[in-house]
C-alpha cells in the first residue's frame, strides 16, 4: 500500500470570513518600525497581534498556526491572495506562489518588518495586488530566538536597539536543519512547505563579512546545481532582471560577498547552498530560491526598505514570469528523475568567471593596536568601483548511477519518519523477500573534531560496491526514484552527498563492530583457516609485505577475521539498498 504523510487537517484558521471583517478606516496599521522612525524591530508578540489584526480587517489575508517550534509557541503562515482563496490547492491550478521566510536568525530582523508593511501596503491599495501572484510568509520561523531579545549579540550589526538572538530555544542555528530535522521548527516548516509548494522562495537575512557600499546582496541557489532550463532561467533571467529592477529604483545590489577575513577586489566564489540550507532544501523540490543578505554595517531603516524594494520586485517579476516558471518546474519534476546520473558534489569550474563592477571600499592591513598583529581595515573615505571576477559556475565532482529504487529496512524508523515527513512515495513489501541489489560499504569517511549543530558531522565519504542477494522482510519499505521528491531522495539517501542521513549520523551504528574475538581462541581457528585456504594464504603473506602491518600481531589476527565468516555482516554495510535500472 502506498503510504504519504497528510499533515494539515489540523490547520487552525485565524482570519475571519469577509462578513466579520472590521472597519479599517480608523485602525492604526503603522508598524514598530515605522513608529521608531526606522529605529526598532517589532517583537513576536507585536508581530503576530499586528498580523492577526490584518488578517481580521482584510480579507485578502488568512492567518494560521501549523505545527509546533522548540520554544512552545506554533509557527504560523500569513498568506495574501487577493481572492481570498486560502485553499492551496485550488490556488496551484492558476497561480503562483511565493513563501517568504523571516527571522530564521532573528537577530537579523529586516524582513521581520518590511514583510509586515508589504502586504499591508498591497491589502491597502498602497502598491498594486498582484493578480496571479498568492503571497505567503511566516512571520518569525525562530521563535525561541526571537524571546531571547537582546541589545549585545549582532556585535557587528548598526541596530535595530534590540533584536533576537540566532539560536534557537534549544540553541540551534535553524538554517543549518532543513535536512535533519532536529528540531520542532524543521519539522512544522516541512509541513508548510508541503502545503504551499512555492514557485519561488525568499529566506530574509542580514550579511556579515567584508565592507562594501551596498545596502542589499543576493544569494541566488547555485544554478548549476538546480540544473537544465530552470537553472538557466534562473541565472540568466531571474537574477538580472531583479538588478535590473533595483537599479531603477536606484536602489544597487550585488551578489552576496563571499569573503572572510580578507578584502574583495579580487573577486570571490558563490556560496554553495547545500540541502541543510533553507535554499539548498527548498530547491530539491525545484523551487527557486533566493536569500536576501543586506549589508550590516547599514543604518536599519536603510536594510528595512531595501529589503522591502527587493521582495516588491521579485513579486513584479513573478508576477510577469509566472507562467514561464511554473511550466519549467513541471518539466524540472518530470525531467529530472529520467536522468542517468546526478550530481551530489560540486567544484568552481574555473574555466567560466563572471566580470562586473563592484562597488567597494579600499581595505588594508595594518597593525593591531591591541595584538600586534596585522588586521583588517576599511576606509569608507576611499570608495571605489572596480572590475572583480565572480566564480559563479560549478561542475560536478561525484557522479551518482540513478537506481531504480532504494530499499530501506523497516527498522530505520527514524529515516522512515522524515521521508513521509517530506511527503516521499513508498510501498511496503508484502512478504520477505531476497532481491538482488547493489550494495555500499562504507570504504572512508572524515568527521568534525568538535560537535556542528548537535552532531559530529561527516564528510569525504567514499564506498566500495558490490552486488549481492540480500534477504528482506515483511514490511520494509521501497522507494521508486521516479517521483515528485526524487532529489530528496538522491540528496538524502546516497552517502556522498553533503548532507546525506549518513554524513549527519543517522546510520552512525553501523561504523561500529559488535562481535570481535579473543586472540587466544582465534589464533588456533586462523590457522586452521589458512590451512585450508591456500588464496587467502596468498593473500595474507602478500599483505605482511607491509611493515605496519607484519609488526602488528593483533592487526594480523583482525584481517584475518574479516575474511572469515565470523565476521559480522552488517560492520560498515551501508543499510540503504539500490535496485537498478
Amino acid at each position: 500500500m502506498l503510504r504519504i504523510s497528510f499533515f494539515f487537517s489540523f490547520l487552525i484558521v485565524i482570519s475571519c470570513n469577509t462578513s466579520q471583517k472590521k472597519d479599517t478606516q480608523n485602525q492604526d496599521f503603522a508598524t514598530t518600525f515605522e513608529k521608531s522612525n526606522g529605529t526598532e524591530t517589532a517583537t513576536y508578540h507585536q508581530v503576530i497581534d499586528y498580523y492577526q489584526n490584518l488578517a481580521y480587517a482584510y480579507p485578502e489575508i488568512n492567518m494560521q498556526e501549523i505545527g509546533m517550534t522548540d520554544s512552545g509557541y506554533p509557527l504560523h503562515l500569513v498568506t495574501l491572495n487577493p481572492d481570498s482563496e486560502f485553499d492551496f490547492e485550488k490556488i496551484r491550478i492558476n497561480k503562483q506562489v511565493i513563501l517568504i521566510n523571516n527571522g530564521i536568525h532573528p537577530g537579523e530582523s529586516d524582513g521581520i518588518d518590511a514583510t509586515m508593511m508589504l502586504l499591508r501596503d498591497i491589502a491597502q491599495g498602497k502598491i498594486d495586488a498582484p493578480k496571479n501572484t498568492v503571497l505567503v510568509t511566516i512571520p518569525i520561523y525562530n521563535i525561541g530566538g526571537a524571546l531571547h531579545r537582546n541589545s549585545g549579540t549582532r556585535t557587528n550589526q548598526n541596530g535595530p536597539k534590540e533584536y533576537g538572538f540566532r539560536g534557537n530555544a534549544r540553541n540551534y542555528d535553524l538554517n543549518r536543519d532543513f535536512i535533519k530535522n532536529d528540531t520542532k521548527n524543521a519539522k512544522a516548516f516541512a509541513k508548510i512547505f508541503h502545503l504551499v509548494q512555492p514557485d519561488v522562495f525568499i529566506d530574509n537575512h542580514v550579511s556579515n563579512g567584508a565592507d562594501y557600499q551596498y545596502t542589499l546582496t543576493h544569494l541566488f541557489t547555485q544554478h548549476n546545481k538546480l540544473g537544465g532550463e530552470l537553472g538557466n532561467y534562473l541565472n540568466t533571467e531571474m537574477h538580472p532582471k531583479l538588478e535590473a529592477s533595483l537599479t531603477s529604483k536606484n536602489w544597487d545590489i550585488t551578489p552576496y560577498v563571499n569573503v572572510w577575513g580578507t578584502t574583495p577586489d579580487k573577486g570571490w566564489t558563490q556560496f554553495m547552498d547545500s540541502p541543510r540550507y533553507s535554499t539548498g532544501y527548498t530547491t530539491l523540490w525545484n523551487t527557486l530560491g533566493l536569500m536576501v543578505e543586506t549589508h550590516m554595517l547599514k543604518p536599519y531603516k536603510k536594510r528595512v526598505e531595501g529589503t522591502y524594494e527587493l521582495m516588491k520586485s521579485m513579486v513584479e517579476i513573478t508576477e510577469k514570469d509566472g507562467q514561464k516558471i511554473k511550466t519549467l518546474r513541471k518539466k524540472a519534476f518530470l525531467e529530472t528523475p529520467k536522468q542517468e546520473t546526478y550530481s551530489a558534489n560540486w567544484k568552481v569550474d574555473t574555466s567560466q568567471v563572471t566580470t562586473f563592477s563592484f562597488k567597494g571600499y579600499e581595505g588594508a592591513f595594518i597593525d593591531s593596536k591591541i595584538t600586534g598583529a596585522k588586521r583588517l581595515k576599511y576606509d569608507q573615505d576611499r570608495p571605489y568601483s572596480r572590475e572583480i571576477k565572480y566564480q559563479n559556475y560549478f561542475t560536478s565532482t561525484t557522479d551518482i548511477a540513478i537506481p531504480k529504487a532504494y530499499i530501506l529496512p523497516q527498522g530505520w524508523w527514524n529515516v522512515i519518519e522524515l521521508l513521509k515527513l517530506n511527503q516521499i512515495e513508498f510501498h511496503d513489501l508484502k512478504k520477505d523477500s531476497t532481491i538482488a541489489v547493489e550494495v555500499y560499504h562504507i570504504d572512508d569517511y572524515k568527521s568534525r573534531p568538535t560537535p556542528y549543530e548537535g552532531h559530529y558531522l561527516h564528510y569525504n565519504t567514499s564506498i566500495k560496491k558490490s552486488n549481492d542477494n540480500i534477504s528482506f522482510k515483511k514490511g520494509d519499505i521501497i522507494i521508486n526514484t521516479n517521483q515528485k521528491g526524487f532529489r530528496y531522495i538522491i540528496e538524502t539517501l546516497e552517502p556522498e552527498a553533503p548532507d546525506s542521513f549518513f554524513n549527519w549520523n543517522f546510520f552512525d551504528s553501523i561504523l561500529q563492530q559488535k562481535e570481535g574475538f579473543s586472540p587466544y581462541v582465534w589464533e588456533d581457528k586462523a590457522v586452521e583457516l589458512l590451512s585450508k585456504n591456500e588464496k587467502l594464504r596468498s593473500q595474507f603473506e602478500e599483505k605482511k609485505k607491509d611493515t605496519i602491518f607484519a609488526n602488528n600481531w593483533f592487526a594480523q589476527l583482525d584481517w584475518l577475521h574479516k575474511q572469515s565468516n565470523h565476521y559480522e555482516k552488517v560492520h560498515m554495510r551501508y543499510p540503504v539498498y539500490r535496485v537498478l535500472r
